[in-house]
Formats: C-alpha cells, sequence, structure tokens
C-alpha cells in the first residue's frame, strides 16, 4: 500500500476530521481562527490515494516550540503507522522552520495516544484537571 503525506487545504482537513469519531463537529471558524495570523502546518496523510489522517500545528507560543493542536486517523486506517509518519513530517517540516520543540495536549481518557506519545520522547509537562480523571489534560513536549 503506497502511503503519502503531504501539505492540504484546511478544507481537506474538515472532511478528514468529521470521520474521526473521537473529535467533535468543530466549525470551521475555530480552526481559522486558531491558524489566523500564525505560522502553522496542515497536512494530512493518504493511502492509496484514500484520506487516512490529519494533523495540525501552529506557533501558539512564540517560545521556539510548534503546538501540535490536532492529530487523528480514521479507525478503519489505525495501526498502520499514519500517525508516526504525520509527527514524523511535523518534526521535520519544525526543524526547518527553526522550532526546537514540539508541544502537545492531550486528555487521560486517550490511552493510545499517550502511549505513542511516550514511546516516541515526549515527556509530561504538566496535568490540568478535568471534571472527570479520565477528562484531565497532560501536557507534553518533545525536544528536536
Amino acid at each position: 500500500m503506497t502511503h503519502t503525506i503531504r501539505e492540504v487545504s484546511l478544507d481537506e482537513i474538515m472532511k478528514i476530521n468529521g470521520k474521526i469519531p473521537e473529535f467533535e463537529e468543530e466549525p470551521r471558524l475555530k480552526f481559522e481562527t486558531k491558524l489566523a495570523n500564525k505560522n502553522h502546518l496542515l497536512i494530512a496523510a493518504y493511502i492509496e490515494q484514500q484520506p487516512a489522517g490529519y494533523l495540525i500545528a501552529y506557533d501558539k507560543f512564540g517560545d521556539g516550540s510548534i503546538y501540535c493542536w490536532m492529530a487523528g486517523v480514521i479507525p478503519s486506517f489505525r495501526k498502520q503507522g499514519i500517525l508516526s509518519q504525520l509527527m514524523d513530517y511535523q518534526d521535520q517540516w519544525a526543524q526547518s522552520k527553526g522550532y526546537n520543540k514540539i508541544k502537545i495536549k492531550t486528555r487521560n481518557n486517550r490511552r493510545s495516544m499517550l502511549s505513542f506519545l511516550v514511546k516516541n520522547d515526549f515527556y509530561f509537562t504538566e496535568v490540568n484537571a478535568g471534571d472527570t480523571i479520565e477528562e484531565n489534560r497532560i501536557s507534553l513536549e518533545k525536544k528536536l
């Protein structure tokens, strides 16, 4: 199977986002507002020309880090290395733009994402309490 990662439009991201059940249907305006006037990266993964996942990163903090805001893989394409490929692309892009860290947040109930991040050299930096322990938000970062 041919895997491809490429930079895409927000329209393409929105189509893929609607196929990831863990994500709430977000209005396009929320995406546009987050990315407005910020250096950002929009990439999508494809398997045999079919959209498989996406990643959005942007310069949120202005501290030499890039913030991986959204990343997800459509359930039927999981366990095929798609997230790793998206993250690798992000790392290379960030380094080429002079960034020295990747920052990301996830929730305690997203166990497979937490496991992936720990296995891929991310370190816990902060935990913010949610309504339940499962909803706690966990901040992580990785040096490039």
